[in-house]
């Protein structure tokens, strides 16, 4: 595969805050580039109302989005090459803080817990949906790139 690079602008100013005595907006945005601005700030978990942005996301919960993304985009590609046609894909993620094996904080797990429905005459059986899960996750980007426990806990309607 070719090198890419991926591009994300983010932007912060200090307005009218002192900013030295720590009482400053953790607002800012991300900018990426097909243009598109998304509201960002630390987590309200980390730095507390006002100076975080409750609405805003954070890089936390991005992290886990990212995760969960690649895995349900290499998932969808893995199943339409083997001839199975979904029908939608919901994942409740799940990111957990904690110490890592350093002793820093980090997110240490994530859980995806991707529901998926099938339809059409060919419905993959229960151990091929667990295999394609299995292969999604060994081929995501991300999952690759990141030392965080990532678990795949697939939920079945049935």
């Amino acid at each position: 595969m070719a090198t890419h690079q991926y591009l994300a602008r983010i932007h912060w100013e200090r307005g009218a805050a002192a900013f030295t005595d720590n009482r400053y907006s953790r607002g800012h945005t991300w900018q990426f580039d097909g243009g598109v601005q998304v509201p960002a700030s630390s987590s309200p978990h980390v730095v507390r109302v006002p100076f975080s942005v409750e609405a805003a996301v954070d890089p936390e919960e991005a992290l886990v989005a990212a995760l969960s993304s690649c895995h349900m985009l290499t998932f969808l590609h893995l199943a339409a090459r083997a001839g199975w046609r979904v029908d939608a894909y919901c994942d409740d993620a799940v990111g957990v803080m904690d110490k890592n094996a350093a002793g820093r904080e980090a997110i240490v797990r994530a859980t995806l817990r991707p529901r998926v429905s099938f339809s059409g005459e060919r419905l993959p059986s229960p151990e091929e949906i667990a295999q394609l899960h299995h292969r999604a996750h060994e081929e995501c980007f991300i999952a690759n790139s990141v030392t965080t426990d990532v678990r795949v806990e697939p939920v079945s309607d049935a």
